[in-house]
């Protein structure tokens, strides 16, 4: 018999997030050690809500990353294309779980031009919504260098999102993806402010952020993520770091790497070759 003395699951979602809020603002002590980040869910926990792909998975056995080749990446966007795709980003020009930046120089200019397919004039050029392209705008420019460099979330070894989400929606599995749990998530969006890299979008059909995750149904299924089986020139690389031979343990051994902010504390795990240093 229902009991109408108990409160709606809207109403105890509501309640959650006063509670969040509250917590938040007691919680810059707790990040330092990572306290927060305690309430990650077990794995159990997490196949019980879904965010568990497969039980035949066994995560202890990897350790995965990923490597962008800004000397190869043409600025395609067939990425950007088949991301939205594949996990039902919604389709306007300015949500995404991974985009691409235009870096350019001119001569006689210090510092880079940016421009991603975010901007009026290359969603002017696409032509439709839900198709990206660049403009060529610096057809008559004199230009002294220029590259692509494609972004998405950095799975981070010591992610602040984690830290800061004061329910444990946002946590980090054992073999190193940073996922996150719908049916916990509260809509705080403290995670979206903590993360150094803008990678999460709050997704307002949902109610809750969303974030690139490297296609977990996929990767755990031994698949390749879709922005990198898109990809026409092998720009995008992922693997088993746990593996010697694997793509990504070549692709980190045979060049001279970096990651994007080192400075933030967060240790990513997208490592670059191509790219200027004043890139973040």
């Amino acid at each position: 018999m229902k009991n109408d003395s108990m409160p709606s699951f809207d109403a105890r979602r509501k309640f959650l997030g006063k509670l969040g809020l509250a917590a938040a603002g007691c919680a810059g002590a707790a990040v330092g050690s990572g306290a927060l980040g305690a309430f990650a869910p077990s794995a159990a926990q997490a196949a019980a809500t879904g965010s568990f792909p497969t039980k035949d998975y066994d995560w202890t056995k990897y350790r995965w990353a990923f490597g962008v080749d800004a000397y190869k990446c043409i600025g395609c966007l067939r990425c950007v294309e088949a991301c939205k795709t594949e996990n039902s980003v919604p389709g306007n020009p300015h949500q995404f779980r991974t985009w691409v930046e235009r870096h350019v120089y001119l001569e006689g200019e210090k510092h880079a031009r940016i421009d991603s397919h975010q901007d009026p004039v290359n969603i002017a050029a696409s032509g439709a919504p839900d198709k990206y392209r660049f403009a060529n705008r610096y057809a008559n420019a004199k230009v002294e260098k220029a590259f692509f460099v494609p972004k998405l979330c950095n799975q981070c070894e010591h992610p602040a999102c984690v830290q800061v989400c004061p329910v444990g929606a946002t946590y980090q599995t054992k073999d190193g993806v940073v996922l996150i749990d719908e049916k916990h998530c509260i809509g705080c969006r403290y995670c979206v402010q903590a993360c150094p890299y803008g990678v999460r979008y709050f997704n307002e059909e949902k109610g809750v952020p969303d974030k690139c995750n490297w296609c977990y149904h996929r990767i755990t299924k031994g698949l390749q993520p879709a922005c990198v089986d898109a990809c026409p020139v092998g720009a995008r690389v992922f693997g088993n770091t746990l593996e010697r031979q694997s793509p990504i343990n070549l692709f980190i051994r045979n060049n001279r790497v970096q990651v994007l902010r080192p400075e933030s504390g967060n240790s990513p795990r997208v490592f670059y070759v191509g790219i200027d240093r004043e890139v973040n």
